[in-house]
């Protein structure tokens, strides 16, 4: 059970690598808003087929949650920025950017959920920011702005799962599986029509798209099974292997070549991410290793 968890979610860093690639192959032809757009809308289809034929009912007073029209909103913000970043930067920048989110998280769960960090888990979070500062290089030439949507896309993605965690336990996976993938369709539909790119309704761009819909579904679906077959300390780790991947197609067949600066800020952030990963398995293994009712004293590094 545990092999099959892990090959699963290397699995599904293969098909989100694959995702990347397809949007990025399709916003170079088409405009983001309509690459957004109709990839929402392929997406939203097949969770309301999958939907109905489990028997998940969709609409209900759960959809109008607070903490369910939050984690939407942080959707749709990373999905702009997410979208937007893919088109307009190297594969292997974006690859390295995505990688700090689960450091993003263990930022947000310390300031909004009160999770203690303690200093060597700071330690490996501020290795990870220097990481991803070393990729997109703010004071250099190569620096064009764009990396900033990556970042913004990131940061909110790592607040939807904050939400997340937040969320009733009652409301069904798929469902805010669903919701997710609908809420940005009125932002994708407002960026194409805002956009002054011409729609591209080529063969070549809607079989892009449609890629794009068909891997990143498969990828949350297969990403969904990991994580319920294993512990999240056991799997979570080989959400790395998206790095190698999304490096490797952006050299394959958009002609990325990564400079070693980059090279060297995605290897921190990958230590960075490692090292948090084994710490939270260290402590979450200790505390299930003491016995109720026992004293412990708090150990003075964390």
């Amino acid at each position: 059970m545990i092999l099959r968890a892990i090959l699963l979610m290397i699995l599904s860093m293969a098909l989100l690598s694959g995702s990347d690639a397809f949007f990025k192959l399709a916003t170079s032809t088409a405009p983001v808003g309509q690459a957004m757009a109709l990839v929402s809308l392929g997406g939203t289809l097949l969770f309301i087929a999958l939907s109905r034929a489990r028997g998940v009912t969709l609409i209900t007073r759960d959809a109008l949650h607070p903490m369910m029209l939050l984690r939407n909103g942080f959707e749709m913000i990373a999905a702009i920025g997410l979208v937007t970043g893919i088109a307009n930067v190297s594969l292997p920048v974006f690859a390295a950017i995505m990688q700090t989110g689960p450091l993003v998280v263990t930022i947000g769960a310390a300031l909004f959920l009160k999770e203690h960090i303690g200093p060597r888990r700071w330690a490996a979070v501020a290795a990870g920011i220097l990481g991803m500062l070393l990729v997109i290089r703010p004071w250099s030439s190569a620096f064009t702005g764009w990396e900033l949507f990556a970042v913004i896309g990131v940061t909110a993605l790592s607040c939807r799962d904050l939400v997340t965690r937040l969320s009733p336990p009652h409301i069904p996976a798929l469902a805010i599986s669903t919701w997710g993938f609908a809420v940005p369709l009125p932002a994708g539909l407002a960026l194409w029509w805002a956009s002054d790119a011409p729609s591209d309704w080529s063969t070549g761009a809607l079989w892009a798209i449609g890629g794009a819909v068909v891997v990143t579904a498969l990828g949350y679906l297969a990403i969904t099974t990991a994580m319920r077959m294993a512990p999240a300390s056991v799997v979570a780790p080989f959400r790395y292997a998206r790095l190698v991947f999304t490096t490797s197609l952006g050299m394959l067949f958009f002609g990325d070549r990564p400079d070693a600066m980059t090279y060297l800020g995605a290897a921190i952030i990958l230590v960075a991410g490692l090292y948090t990963f084994f710490r939270e398995h260290v402590l979450a293994r200790s505390a299930r290793s003491t016995p109720i009712g026992a004293t412990m004293t708090p150990p003075k590094m964390r």
